[in-house]
């Protein structure tokens, strides 16, 4: 199989891109992919693997901020991560998630993702932590903690060093899932 790997933001992905990635989003979710969802994946860095049948694997990294001990941290936070049914267990999301950390090592102070358990083996045998500590979100009347999404949250802390587990981690808002 020959894929090719690219690297592009939302803004130079010309619109049958765009429905070709939702395609599989919507495919490898199960249709379990909402509006907000997609929204979430849009606005930051694409990778993109194609094939001879077309695009293979997806993910997305999105800038968002976190606070945690008192500073908002620059994240660099990964959404929409797939891989098209009949290529998986092949190394593609391998491919993808190696592309998105090298970005969030390098541009962001921490990198984060919300896993569903049968994504949290990719994102653990890949160095990311799960967060044990609380996880809140700054919303529209004041902070809320998420407590349904403990033990979802995975962290890879890049330029702002090690994260004090016994802090909690605070999500800019948005529509939808929040983490």
């Amino acid at each position: 199989m020959t894929t090719q790997l690219r690297l592009a933001h939302t803004a130079a992905l010309d619109p049958s891109e765009l429905l070709a990635v939702r395609a599989l989003l919507d495919e490898a979710f199960d249709g379990d992919f909402s509006d907000a969802d997609w929204d979430h994946g849009l606005g930051g860095m694409h990778v993109l693997i194609r094939d001879e049948d077309g695009i293979a694997a997806h993910g997305a990294l999105v800038m968002r901020r976190v606070r945690h001990r008192g500073r908002w941290l620059r994240t660099g936070y990964v959404e929409a991560v797939a891989v098209r049914a009949d290529v998986r267990r092949t190394g593609l999301g391998g491919r993808v998630m190696a592309e998105l950390e090298r970005l969030a090592d390098r541009a962001y102070d921490l990198g984060a993702l919300a896993a569903s358990e049968d994504g949290a083996p990719l994102y653990t045998a890949r160095g990311w932590q799960r967060w044990p500590g609380q996880v809140h979100a700054l919303s529209p009347d004041g902070i809320v903690r998420l407590r349904e999404d403990e033990g979802g949250v995975y962290v890879r802390p890049a330029l702002a060093g090690p994260l004090d587990p016994g802090g909690e981690l605070v999500f800019d808002w948005r529509d939808g899932d929040v983490t």
